[in-house]
């Protein structure tokens, strides 16, 4: 098997001095009777995620009398921003949703992780692959606890498919191109995209350059943000060639990606879009947006096609691994109940609540849904993993090189004009 590299764009500050305050956090959340409060930060608020943690919370809090932990649910679009104010503030939460990459990275050299390296049991490091605590890991440190692996590809309606006369899924752009003049011809949006957000249009053009570009350029821009080589630009051109085939929702500019019967995933689960291109947590969300809030039944799955001519190796794939972090003033048993929530118990309950592959093992065993088996195949075969690109460039210039991907969309630039673009945010850092 080829060696998986997982690229989380950390190199750049890796000379970079260190403010740790780790240990300091051993006794913050305590009171003199010996009882523990912490606070937790997840990003699902509604439906059995939601309920998720506030099982595994009562669970934990049996088992750790005098530990106690407030959650608070924060959309999944306002989490980073929220996040990033509270830790600037110097009042954090103990336990929260790590992306990873160089937003993870920024925390680190601002002090504001806890060190999880000794503090993970044995019995996780035994049942969670080495790959998967890479992702969280900065300057051979483990700063996270990972919880799921979540790579992207196409969502889609068998059905839909099927009504379309499409018999195999696509493998190259041409036969994706090919599939959406096809279920135009049904009266169905051939492809939900959420680009309110920024973010969800955004992965189209991460996708288009994993395959434009080599996962040495990947890794090497991940580090100095500039975005002069040309398979970048290439990227670009290949994301606004597809584009004006139409192929996306009517308003796609103007539809939110996870929130109600109208979003994207919305439209998939109430069958009036085909498929979107998504994260492996998007059965989830389109479950909890069907009629009956129950799994699309003809849910299915396919990797992004490949590209003819492009540097990418042949099953790359993006995505990342969802994970949660102490804050560093967090009390110890913070890192207890990471370790809790990581177990083969908690995380085949969390594939359960999330419909997402979880990282546990043992866990894994109980995967039962085709797409999620196919998603943990190729996951597991891919060649190249990168992180979504915002997580690996950090908040700024990820956050910048999103919102000029919906303009390109919107026509407001092209492709050169959107290099530029991210070029600048690059150079600002």
């Amino acid at each position: 098997m080829r060696t998986r590299r997982i690229m989380a764009g950390l190199a750049a500050v890796a000379a970079a001095t260190l403010a740790l305050s780790a240990c300091s956090g051993d006794n913050g959340g305590g009171s003199g009777d010996g009882t523990v409060e912490m606070t937790l930060w997840q990003n699902s608020t509604t439906g059995p995620g939601q309920q998720f943690w506030k099982d595994a919370i009562a669970a934990f809090e049996k088992e750790n009398t005098g530990v106690t932990i407030k959650m608070q649910s924060v959309q999944n679009e306002d989490m980073d921003g929220k996040l990033q104010t509270a830790l600037n503030a110097g009042d954090p939460p103990d336990i929260f949703l790590q992306r990873g990459g160089g937003k993870m990275t920024a925390m680190v050299n601002a002090g504001q992780l806890m060190d999880l390296t000794d503090r993970i049991s044995d019995d996780i490091r035994g049942e969670i692959s080495e790959g998967s605590f890479a992702a969280e890991t900065y300057q051979d440190k483990v700063w996270a606890m990972p919880l799921s692996v979540l790579p992207g590809g196409f969502f889609y309606s068998q059905d839909a498919f099927d009504e379309a006369g499409i018999s195999e899924t696509p493998a190259t752009i041409d036969e994706l191109k090919s599939s959406v003049e096809s279920l135009k011809g049904t009266g169905i949006a051939p492809i939900a995209l959420g680009a309110k957000d920024a973010w969800p249009a955004a992965h189209w053009y991460y996708f288009f350059a994993i395959r434009e570009c080599s996962p040495k350029v990947i890794e090497e821009t991940g580090d100095s943000k500039d975005f002069s080589d040309e398979c970048w630009t290439r990227a670009a051109e290949d994301l606004t060639d597809f584009a004006a085939i139409k192929p996306f929702n009517e308003g796609f500019l103007t539809t939110a990606a996870q929130q109600g019967a109208g979003s994207s995933a919305g439209l998939v689960a109430n069958r009036k879009a085909a498929m979107e291109l998504m994260g492996a947590w998007d059965p989830g969300v389109i479950a909890s947006l069907t009629p009956d809030e129950k799994p699309l039944p003809d849910l299915a799955w396919f990797p992004f096609p490949e590209i003819s001519g492009g540097d990418g190796e042949p099953g790359s794939m993006m995505g990342g691994v969802d994970g949660y972090s102490c804050s560093a003033q967090a009390p110890k048993e913070c890192a207890d109940f990471l370790n809790f929530i990581a177990g083969s118990e908690q995380q085949t309950k969390y594939y359960e609540a999330f419909q997402s592959p979880p990282v546990n093992s043992v866990a894994q065993k109980s995967v039962t849904e085709p797409y999620l088996q196919q998603i943990l195949e190729a996951y597991n075969s891919a060649p190249f993993v990168s992180q979504w690109l915002d997580t690996v460039l950090g908040q700024n210039v990820g956050n910048a090189l999103n919102v000029a991907v919906v303009d390109m969309l919107a026509g407001g630039s092209d492709p050169q004009k959107f290099i530029a673009a991210v070029n600048a945010a690059g150079a600002q850092g």
